[in-house]
């Protein structure tokens, strides 16, 4: 069986309020982003979250289509991220590879997959990739105007005809740090300075009983956790983790009527 999917980045201003969006029918499309990015970086990380979400949901033995309409994307994984790693993640040149954490991510769940990129022309009427570009748009928009964005249903195993509907799983940067043996280091990168920005709706509880498990593996709050109000139901958390010898700072965005974690930006500091 062969998975299809359109993957798609946003950056209003560019850089600026960013979205990302991967989409393969109206059940199963996942979206996202941040307050400040850049386009590439919304293109990368619609990748990176539909590989490791279908990894999540127990795909990885299919065949997965990307249909893209990025060449940066394209010929970053498939022409020079193999020199890239060679040279210890340099390009020709000498200098760091741009967006090189999000890179990293891509090459690892690409592993062992069977991955293939198909370019598709943007703005031309493709359904697929404007399904993706629009949610992807509405995502950047809604960090533009300082509102939640809609995540979508994540991937719901709604991918083929009369495929069963199952519970979504949303991929989690979060998640593996909390309930995995790797060390936090190991996890998020010897020298990241932009980690990962993904939307991650999870309830109360479980973002507590996230903060114990940090706690028992030795991470700790540095400061005050600071809180503010952005909006009607939603609120801003900006905390500072130590862990593994370097602070970490998540920014957190939560509300709802049913209070949970919408969106969570994570950064190294040095």
């Amino acid at each position: 069986m062969t998975i299809t999917a359109a993957a798609d980045g946003s950056a209003l201003g560019n850089p600026g309020p960013t979205g990302w969006a991967w989409y393969i029918n109206d059940e199963c499309w996942s979206a996202g982003g941040s307050t400040h990015g850049t386009n590439n970086i919304g293109e990368l990380t619609a990748v990176r979250e539909l590989l490791s979400q279908t990894r999540e949901a127990g795909h990885v033995a299919e065949d997965l289509v990307i249909l893209c309409d990025s060449q940066y994307v394209i010929n970053s994984v498939t022409k020079w991220m193999p020199g890239w790693k060679k040279k210890g993640w340099k390009k020709k040149d000498g200098k760091p590879v741009l967006n090189v954490e999000l890179m990293k991510a891509i090459d690892r769940e690409m592993q062992g997959r069977n991955v293939r990129f198909e370019w598709v022309k943007g703005h031309a009427g493709h359904e697929m990739n404007e399904a993706a570009d629009e949610r992807a748009r509405a995502a950047a928009t809604a960090y533009q105007k300082g509102t939640a964005p809609n995540v979508g249903p994540g991937f719901t195993g709604a991918v083929h005809a009369g495929a069963p509907r199952t519970v979504p799983t949303p991929a989690s940067l979060e998640r593996s740090l909390w309930c995995e043996s790797a060390s936090p280091r190991e996890r998020l990168g010897e020298d990241p300075h932009f980690i990962d920005t993904r939307a991650r709706v999870m309830s109360i509880e479980e973002w507590v009983t996230g903060v114990e498990a940090l706690r028992a593996r030795g991470v700790k709050l540095c400061g005050e956790v600071t809180s503010r109000e952005v909006g009607p139901h939603l609120h801003l958390t900006d905390t500072v983790l130590e862990a593994a010898g370097r602070n970490f700072r998540i920014v957190t965005l939560w509300g709802g009527e049913t209070p949970r974690i919408l969106h969570q930006q994570w950064s190294g500091l040095s």
